[in-house]
């Protein structure tokens, strides 16, 4: 990997196509602004300097949106699987022809580190690959015999849907949600979270200048309470899939109900990591670190609830705090940074608020808890000791580079907390015993489950949580449930009886 000033340069060159007409909208394959004329400022959370200007999107760049998706769907959705196959794998070839462009767009706009976002468009391009093999099968059902029957399925696509991405890891999310959208035969209006707008546009015209045709995918940014609400409301938007917070997925939900449209939930986590005393502790105090303080803090499978078996907490938690203090904070753009600044001051007064509320509370701060030094967003990696899940900083989600430790004393008392919290996202278990990881694994409410692992994701495999963290699955099949509906054809195979009435 080059040096700081090597890829700062770099980074200041691909930023500078921003520099003009700013990030516009993309609706019917032009580049569009606002309709209202209207702009906000993009800021990078590295030294709160503005890099471009965004089109304000509406009700009416929405309905504009979703009508070219509704002009575009029907000659969509009858292209062969093959043929989107092929779209597909030359999106994803794309891709990776500018993955250092996307790489740096995305670290001076979301402040993450650029050791994690190198692989950003390399994950987005298999989502691609994986979606566009599926393809020429996402229309494949199966038959089911019945008595004197037999019956056939099928799927077909839904319609335009809508996708609302988080700004977290916008580039990777994005595709994870269109891909299969694209692969189904739906056409696609997406808003992208307002405070990382950048590589939702790149990734647009890429597919365009890849083949993919114009309407089918369309983008409108904007706010949640004004672009995002007329897209949930729109009545030819027949489904929304949305990546964020808890709170607004219910917001959602509700601006969706009048229009029944589906929904797609993949919402907030409070993910417990379980350390039992025969664990591999070495390996269990890496993944820990690395799934807490990686993308820093900012994602939704991190594990930040570490409970720790009694008989080992004071040792493990040391070894955890050790390597978190070792963490380099720095400029996402430096090879050796870890942890860049967070997304927003807005966003950092939140996870520096919980530092006073833990001591308040009782908790030990055994490292970090503080601001860093720099101009931007920067806080340093932080762990909380001595502490209950009773406590805000174990209950609630921060989002952060913020780590919660809590001692058990019994296998039934890890469960019973580990269960104890409003969502359900993921959980981790780090144990020998076969037999435990799959009592503990069968009593955990979470829709993700991984056992001596941080999280390494297999594509055909399902996303999604349980209770507060969301509605429905990603991955392999399991998106096609959410993007096609399923018909049943039903083939009388004898001369039942039928009744007889008013005869």
């Amino acid at each position: 990997m080059t040096g700081f000033a090597e890829n700062h340069a770099k980074a200041l060159t691909y930023l500078k196509r921003w520099g003009g007409e700013g990030v516009l909208n993309h609706i019917s394959g032009r580049s569009v602004a606002a309709v209202s004329g209207e702009t906000f400022e993009n800021i990078s959370p590295v030294d709160l300097a503005p890099i471009c200007s965004v089109a304000r999107g509406g009700a009416r760049d929405v309905d504009a949106a979703a009508r070219a998706a509704r002009a575009a769907f029907a000659a969509w959705r009858d292209v062969s699987g093959a043929e989107r196959r092929a779209i597909l794998h030359r999106i994803a070839d794309a891709i990776t022809t500018r993955a250092e462009e996307i790489a740096f767009t995305e670290c001076m706009d979301t402040g993450q580190a650029l050791r994690f976002m190198s692989k950003a468009a390399i994950r987005g391009a298999a989502n691609f690959r994986f979606y566009a093999d599926k393809a020429p099968e996402a229309r494949d059902g199966k038959s089911m015999y019945g008595p004197g029957q037999m019956n056939m399925t099928s799927r077909s696509p839904i319609g335009p849907v809508g996708i609302i991405t988080p700004w977290n890891t916008p580039f990777m999310l994005s595709t994870w949600k269109i891909a299969p959208a694209l692969a189904a035969g739906c056409t696609v209006v997406h808003k992208p979270a307002e405070l990382s707008p950048m590589t939702a546009k790149l990734l647009v015209e890429i597919a365009e200048e890849a083949g993919l045709p114009p309407g089918v995918w369309n983008l409108v940014n904007g706010y949640g309470e004004e672009a995002g609400r007329a897209l949930c409301e729109h009545p030819d938007i027949k489904a929304v899939a949305f990546i964020g917070e808890s709170a607004t997925g219910s917001a959602i939900m509700a601006q969706g109900a009048s229009t029944l449209k589906r929904v797609h939930l993949e919402l907030g986590g409070k993910n417990p990591v379980i350390v039992f005393d025969d664990a591999d502790l070495e390996r269990a105090a890496d993944a820990a670190v690395f799934m807490i303080y990686s993308l820093n803090g900012e994602r939704c499978t991190s594990s930040s609830r570490l409970l720790v078996d009694a008989k080992i907490y004071d040792a493990f938690c040391d070894e955890v705090a050790k390597k978190a203090g070792r963490i380099k904070v720095g400029h996402p753009l430096d090879p050796d940074t870890v942890v860049g600044p967070l997304i927003a001051p807005g966003h950092e007064a939140k996870v520096l608020s919980y530092f006073d509320r833990a001591r308040a509370e009782g908790a030990t701060i055994a490292v970090g808890g503080e601001k860093a030094p720099g101009p931007g967003c920067f806080v340093k990696p932080t762990l909380f000791t001595n502490a209950t899940n009773d406590m805000s900083i174990a209950r609630e989600e921060i989002f952060g580079p913020v780590l919660t430790a809590i001692p058990f004393a019994t296998e039934d008392e890890a469960v019973l907390m580990a269960n104890d919290t409003p969502y359900g996202l993921a959980g981790y278990v780090w144990t020998r015993d076969v037999a435990r990881a799959l009592r503990v694994t069968d009593q955990l409410e979470a829709g993700m489950i991984w056992v001596n692992s941080e999280n390494l994701r297999h594509l055909p495999t399902p996303f999604g949580g349980a209770k507060a963290s969301g509605i429905g699955r990603d991955g392999g099949d399991w998106s096609f449930d959410f993007y096609m509906e399923t018909k049943n054809v039903a083939f009388a195979t004898t001369q039942h009886k039928i009744p007889k009435l008013g005869g």
